[in-house]
């Protein structure tokens, strides 16, 4: 499998859950590497954004930043090798994201199995874009999927970054719960029309502001807290800002 690299091995490490319902559970995070979307706003850029590809970021501007070479921040490892790291940690919650998971579920699925052997109730989220639907084996392992859609702010066309079949896979599945990133008020309209044009129960919605740092989560917090709360939908802090800012690893 393909994961993102974290210094001279892959990006596997224990952490508190920062998002979503499972928010400040300790679990151990694996990346995998490879994106089929390319959010303008991504904090993890180094799974798709290589030397070669066309697509901006919003730290374009910055003198420093620059495309990544591919090679340098990729990690190929097998899955039950990914598996003996998890289980190093002797933690019973895992949390596969990315990047984009599905686009190598097979591969995660065999590294599921491969825990499951050793700890038969460990805990597996998997954080999806809500444009592949899982695999009726790889559904049926998964204990939760937090679906983050992407809206408009995310700078790519309606085509690429919405699969009306998936959601309704996702919709009607009991194990998953949706996750908007809200930059701007207008974005609460585009989120209440898709949850009416795919059938998505707002019990299961959580938004969440934009940001990648303390300052900026506080300038769309109040305001969104807000409309939460008049609206009915769930907040979604971002704790690991909150606790160790925008590093990776932590």
């Amino acid at each position: 499998m393909k994961l993102a690299k974290l210094g001279d091995g892959p990006e596997i490490f224990h952490t508190l859950q920062g998002e979503g319902v499972s928010a400040g559970l300790p679990a151990v995070f694996i990346r995998a590497s490879r994106c089929n979307l390319h959010c303008i706003w991504c904090d993890t850029d180094h799974t798709w954004n290589f030397e070669g590809t066309p697509w901006p970021h919003e730290k374009d501007a910055l003198p420093t930043y620059a495309k990544f070479r591919k090679s340098e921040v990729t990690f190929e490892i097998s899955a039950e090798n990914a598996a003996e790291r998890i289980l190093a940690y002797h933690c019973p919650s895992t949390v596969i994201t990315g990047g984009e998971p599905l686009l190598q579920q097979d591969e995660f699925l065999t590294m599921i199995g491969h825990i499951r052997e050793a700890q038969p109730e460990h805990l597996f989220e998997v954080e999806t874009n809500g444009t592949r639907i899982p695999s009726p084996a790889f559904h049926d392992a998964v204990n939760q999927f937090n679906v983050s859609p992407k809206l408009s702010n995310a700078a790519m066309p309606e085509t690429l970054r919405r699969h009306p079949q998936a959601l309704a896979f996702f919709a009607n599945s009991p194990k998953a719960w949706f996750k908007f990133v809200v930059a701007e008020p207008a974005d609460l309209e585009e989120i209440q029309a898709l949850l009416v044009a795919h059938d998505i129960p707002r019990q299961r919605v959580l938004l969440m502001p934009e940001g990648r740092t303390c300052d900026e989560l506080d300038c769309h917090s109040a305001w969104l807290a807000e409309c939460c709360r008049e609206l009915g939908f769930r907040f979604c802090d971002r704790l690991h800002i909150r606790l160790w800012g925008d590093r990776r690893g932590v």
